[in-house]
């Protein structure tokens, strides 16, 4: 048993011959919740209490037939590249926006409206996508956009949450790998802070290999939120990982797990210290509206040197190897988490002024505690009342801890500031409390994304899911109540009100993401409303048609082998759910039609026959008859 199960505030004797799956499984698992209120300063438990908040904190995450969850939740998909839309506290999966990765369901990656969208990087056919982030006004969510990073092609997309589809995505030129990813908070999304992980040599064009030469860097990059633009890149030394920014619009910072630039494990964990990189933005704009500034390569970018000595960047040693960096929604501490180290570094933002007009001693003058939490802290969280929740890798737990004790206890006070640890099953990377992003951090809940899940779910073979964990941190002790399989590593997630997130039901006939297509449409000479013709441009073929359950416009058309065909649909059912679908079969063709949208998607029809297209989107007792054909005749 590890030191968790040894301080639950239950008699030792009452714990005799218990396995840990045993302690933590069927009725016990969520009074695991809990464990060590005793031994860290909280009431002695008793089965009966510890039932009672359980039974509690189950009521708290009903949500019935019929019901509405209280938050949506948003989480990454990881390898999949997809978003998923959650409702929180049920758990339950609404929606699944894909983003990097092919879709035949809604035809992402397939139709031109998406390929318009993925721009060059429709190639790619994979995608990583590791951290969601809502725009914001004021410091609070504006409901008007999800932004999302794709690591493995080193991408940032936009998900305008409206519709609930992604609508902008930029590939960051100069950089490989796009991983910390977080939004100006005041006084709107301006920028959209990325950090590119991974050290390559300027130019990277096979001249070179050498990593340690002092034109091998990565950088530090500030997306247009509204134009998906990049604004402007610093350089910095060593790797970057994760990032957030303040609640002035003034500072950003970011950890840097190897300011050693090494290429080995060895080497990337000789420093017992590596750095927060902190940003000061006005400088930088400042920079850059000066002309001091250059470009790399093919890009337009402006680039601006932010290696240790600029004026634009201060590096504030930290231990070892930091991971995570979350700014408390006070806004008054940059944390970031030590992954190597037991410790987290808490950094006083206010006293940051001082640290670049160097009224300070030391950068590290800017500490203001570093609190010993656990073994493999990553990731950091808050209730709004002034507790954190770090997620501690090595002994799959949640510490919550106080930050006012912390800071006391590091000026020397005799203070206790870990107020609870609880176990998690298993290995916890990223967790996130509802609102906690924002200046109105509600403190209800927090979920936990463990990496591993074991023997807590059915086997599926070799490749496990993970599991999400949802959490009760409204009251004084943290208390397990869900547990839930995840597939493909969905790396982050965030949750916002349910009233801040306004989509529409069915789609407006003037919606700006099927522009491209009307305006084809209007060249020629097509009603997209109500016309339903074909299109013959030498060897180009253009089918429009509408749709209306359970019915397409057109029930037959007829091209050449070899034609280049595009299909135009336009689904002019009014009723909410009633989407349609697009499917030619043995083309590799599939698109989805929701009420009042305009689809497209084009293709090769090379070969010859009788080719039957139907509906695969269920729309009406008569769905299956909701068929065409496509006649292809011998080139």
């Amino acid at each position: 048993m590890n030191n968790q199960e040894t301080q639950n505030g239950m008699p030792v004797e009452e714990k005799k011959g218990l396995t840990r799956r045993g302690f933590l499984g069927a009725t016990a698992m969520s009074g695991a919740a809990l464990v060590g209120a005793s031994a860290l300063g909280g009431a002695v438990m008793t089965r009966e209490s510890w039932a009672a908040a359980v039974k509690d904190a189950h009521a708290k995450a009903s949500v019935g037939p019929g019901e509405l969850d209280e938050y949506y939740g948003f989480w990454s998909g990881g390898h999949s590249g997809e978003v998923r839309v959650m409702g929180v506290p049920s758990m339950r999966e609404l929606m699944r926006i894909p983003v990097f990765n092919v879709d035949s369901a809604t035809g992402w990656g397939l139709t031109n409206e998406s390929r318009q969208v993925l721009g060059d990087s429709a190639r790619y056919l994979n995608g990583d996508s590791h951290h969601p982030h809502l725009s914001m006004t004021d410091g609070k969510y504006d409901g008007k956009y999800l932004f999302i990073n794709d690591k493995a092609n080193s991408r940032v997309a936009r998900i305008r949450l409206d519709i609930m589809k992604c609508d902008k995505m930029v590939t960051v030129p100069n950089v490989q790998a796009i991983h910390g990813l977080r939004l100006q908070k005041v006084p709107h999304t301006r920028y959209v802070f990325a950090n590119a992980e991974f050290i390559i040599p300027h130019p990277n064009d096979g001249s070179t290999f050498d990593l340690q030469a002092r034109d091998s860097y990565t950088m530090f990059n500030a997306i247009d939120a509204e134009t998906m633009e990049v604004a402007f890149q610093v350089i910095v030394d060593g790797n970057l990982d994760n990032t957030d920014a303040d609640y002035a619009g003034k500072y950003a910072a970011s950890t840097c797990y190897n300011s050693e630039k090494a290429v080995d494990l060895a080497g990337q964990m000789r420093n017992e210290r590596d750095w927060v990189v902190v940003f000061n933005i006005p400088r930088i704009e400042a920079a850059i509206k000066a002309g001091n500034f250059t470009t790399l390569g093919d890009s337009k970018v402006p680039v601006v040197d932010g290696r240790d000595g600029s004026e634009l960047t201060r590096y504030i040693p930290v231990p070892k190897n930091p991971h995570g960096l979350n700014t408390s929604p006070d806004g008054k501490y940059f944390i970031a988490n030590g992954k190597l180290s037991p410790t987290a570094t808490v950094i006083a933002i206010d006293k940051l002024d001082d640290l670049f007009d160097g009224k300070l001693a030391a950068p590290r003058d800017v500490v203001a505690a570093e609190p010993e939490l656990g073994l493999g802290p990553l990731h950091t969280t808050f209730d709004g009342r002034g507790n954190a929740y770090t997620t501690l890798f090595i002994d799959s737990q949640v510490a919550k801890w106080n930050i006012d004790d912390a800071i006391r206890a590091y000026q020397g006070e005799d203070v206790n500031y870990i107020k609870q640890k609880l176990d998690v099953q298993y290995q916890p990377g990223h967790n996130h409390a509802s609102l906690t992003e924002t200046r109105e951090a509600d403190g209800k809940w927090l979920v936990v994304l463990s990496k591993f899940s074991k023997d807590r779910f059915l086997p599926v073979g070799p490749l496990h899911p993970e599991n999400d964990q949802l959490i009760d941190i409204s009251g004084d002790e943290m208390t397990l109540v869900h547990d839930g399989p995840t597939y493909a590593e969905p790396h982050d997630c965030i949750m916002a009100r349910r009233d801040q997130i306004r989509p529409k039901k069915i789609w407006t006939r003037d919606d700006p993401f099927f522009a491209g297509t009307v305006a084809m449409a209007k060249q020629d000479g097509v009603t997209l409303e109500t016309d339903n013709k074909v299109i013959r441009d030498g060897n180009k073929v253009r089918v429009y048609m509408t749709s209306m359950a359970p019915t397409y416009g057109i029930n037959e058309f007829t091209v050449k082998q070899g034609d280049e065909v595009t299909v135009v649909i336009t689904n002019i059912d009014k009723i909410e759910d009633v989407s349609h679908g697009f499917c030619m079969t043995n083309h590799g063709v599939s698109m989805e039609i929701s009420p009042q949208q305009t689809s497209s998607i084009t293709f090769v029809a090379d070969k010859p026959g009788v080719h039957w297209y139907y509906c695969n989107w269920f729309c009406h007792a008569l769905h299956m008859e909701m068929v065409g054909r496509m006649l292809v005749e011998p080139a």
